[in-house]
């Protein structure tokens, strides 16, 4: 039992996955996300996995459905698991036995530009205005705002530099002139506040060796929405959706747009579409080209 992930944390198999994961510069949230997916696996087969058959694999697949795991969270399962049975095991043939399911993806919520200034007004310190403003400005995902770091500012390309953004890829994200004005004056008040170091955090929490979590920055942004009366539900990956909507609203290439977010692929970034609700509006539609007789509108 001494490879049963859950319970041993310093086990041999548990570090092997690990080394492995950061061997391919995986992200910590990643990593955590993997070990808890893994562990999730081990537990539920009593035994360290290195020794599961085929038929536990599928067995694990149709009892987790039957509990009504969602799935999403059954599908980053199957992902922890096809990369710990690829690369740790070796044993590639129990990954192909992992069934992704298809689902439906829900049409994101997504703030009107009035509601964005609202919320950013809302905030009730200028660090989390700006760390909020980072997050829309430049299309961030959270785990990104909070791992910025002063020197990922490049006030000179009027870039953000994201250091191992979500597959651990990295990125250049857009810097706008407001925004970098924005961090100059949080700047000035961390610096005066004590916080602020050369090579620090962008946004410390409380301890300035640490940055603010994702978690504090998701209670950040719902408190805003409250404050400003946004009757959506609101989180850190709304200000995000809403970047590329609005970018998109405006006539910015699809394929920009999939650059600056990150996405691996464009369908990913062409979901947006389905929110672009002033592109809908701007396109004409066929029955407008038609020449109708005059009053044939009022005939019965």
């Amino acid at each position: 039992m001494t490879d049963l992930i859950p319970v041993v944390p310093h086990s041999p198999l548990r570090q092997r996955l690990i080394d492995d994961m950061t061997l391919r510069r995986f992200s910590r949230e990643t990593q955590r996300n993997y070990l808890r997916d893994v562990g999730r696996f081990a537990t539920w087969l009593g035994r360290s996995p290195h020794t599961a058959t085929a038929e536990d694999v599928r067995r694990f697949q149709i009892e987790q459905q039957d509990a009504g795991v969602p799935v999403p969270t059954m599908n980053s399962v199957v992902g922890a698991l096809r990369f710990f049975f690829t690369h740790t095991l070796d044993r590639p043939e129990l990954a192909r036995k992992l069934v992704r399911t298809a689902h439906i993806r829900k049409i994101p919520v997504v703030l009107s530009l009035e509601e964005m200034k609202r919320l950013l007004e809302a905030t009730t310190c200028l660090k989390h205005q700006a760390a909020l403003s980072v997050a829309y400005g430049a299309g961030l995902r959270v785990s990104e705002v909070s791992a910025l770091k002063v020197s990922d500012v490049d006030s000179k390309r009027m870039l953000l530099r994201i250091e191992r953004g979500k597959g651990g890829r990295y990125r250049n994200a857009m810097l706008p002139e407001g925004l970098l004005l924005l961090l100059r004056d949080w700047w000035r008040a961390g610096r005066q506040q004590g916080i602020m170091r050369e090579n620090g955090w962008l946004f410390p929490g409380q301890n300035a060796q640490v940055p603010l979590s994702t978690r504090q920055l998701y209670r950040v942004v719902v408190e805003a929405a409250l404050a400003a009366d946004i009757n959506k539900r609101v989180g850190m990956h709304t200000l995000r959706h809403s970047f590329a909507t609005h970018l998109l609203e405006d006539g910015v290439d699809i394929r920009v747009i999939q650059a600056l977010l990150g996405h691996a692929k464009l369908n990913t970034t062409a979901f947006y579409t389905r929110v672009a609700t002033k592109t809908v509006r701007s396109i004409t539609s066929p029955l407008d080209k038609l020449l109708l007789p005059s009053g044939a509108a009022t005939d019965g």
